[in-house]
């Protein structure tokens, strides 16, 4: 079997797939399937440093949300469009203001917002609950394997919350659609949907993967740091994470390619959250995933199979 490092993500009633030239966005709407592509080059192509392992990790993680969000949002428009959701004096008025630059602005203005809630509640606020624990030891590593694991008890009940929404259940539905697809890829087999179905929805490269593993790297780099005051922790936390990221990165692009025993163990726990986070897609979504994938493989001229 061989390994790729094409790869995408679910996004409203579809899939986007992204390869090293481009990424593809198939959306279903009723019988038809639409098709957006953009050429886009990964940072970590675009300049050495950024491509230099333990540093790409934040880079790509970084470029990911920026596809993700643009994704997101166009397949959001498809669907607002068929509503017919006129746009309110604020959406006119940012519309005069900005002009053509409004859809970039907010689309990093809602990185940044996503970057500042994810570490406000994965990183700072099991820093700040873990505090209490000093009431009963003082023992730093016990301290900060607390705080870890409160952060990893906090992500699996976000995921298990979030699980419930219908249109979440349904983004769940085309993130299995995308894993069958690439492991049909990967498996060199011709990209039909009755090939696809076969192949489980678990990936070890899937973004759940890699934030469970960010969340147990993060529980090893912060056992070595002492338990100064909470404004010192947080500043520790924020300035360490591009390392985890870093470090994550590297454990995830290996646990894609290698078939290491001891490395599929540490990973195993991220496949099994892959249980909440994907579900058995019909034939009509593994359509959609295929089509995005087809879509992107079109500009690989064979690097597909690229050592990832």
């Amino acid at each position: 079997m061989k390994k790729t490092d094409i790869g995408g993500q679910a996004v409203i009633e579809g899939v986007m797939m992204r390869g090293h030239k481009s990424y593809a966005i198939a959306l279903r709407k009723g019988e038809e399937i639409i098709i957006k592509k953009e050429y886009a080059v990964p940072l970590t192509r675009k300049n050495k440093f950024f491509s230099l392992p333990f540093i790409r990790g934040t880079f790509a993680l970084i470029d990911s949300l920026v596809i993700g969000i643009k994704s997101l949002t166009y397949s959001a428009e498809v669907f607002e469009e068929e509503e017919s959701i006129e746009p309110t004096r604020f959406d006119v008025f940012l519309q005069r203001i900005f002009g053509e630059k409004l859809e970039d602005i907010l689309m990093y203005f809602s990185v940044i917002i996503s970057l500042i809630l994810s570490i406000v509640i994965f990183f700072i606020g099991p820093t700040y609950v873990a505090d209490y624990a000093r009431l009963f030891t003082k023992n730093t590593i016990v301290i900060n394997f607390v705080e870890g694991a409160l952060r990893v008890l906090i992500f699996i009940l976000y995921l298990l919350l979030i699980a419930q929404m219908k249109d979440i259940k349904r983004i769940f539905e085309y993130h299995g659609a995308e894993h069958k697809a690439i492991h049909c890829l990967e498996h060199e087999e011709e990209l039909t949907v009755e090939n696809a179905r076969k192949y489980t929805t678990l990936h070890p490269r899937c973004g759940t993967n890699f934030l469970f593993i960010v969340m147990i790297i993060s529980i090893i780099v912060f056992s070595f740091l002492k338990w100064p005051s909470l404004y010192v922790r947080i500043l520790s936390r924020i300035f360490l994470l591009p390392v985890v990221a870093g470090v994550s990165y590297e454990v995830i692009k290996l646990a894609g390619r290698s078939n290491n025993k001891i490395l599929a163990l540490f990973v195993y726990p991220g496949l099994l959250l892959q249980k909440i986070t994907t579900k058995e897609p019909d034939d009509k979504q593994l359509e959609v995933a295929i089509a995005s994938l087809k879509s992107v493989l079109q500009d690989e001229g064979g690097r597909e199979f690229e050592s990832i």
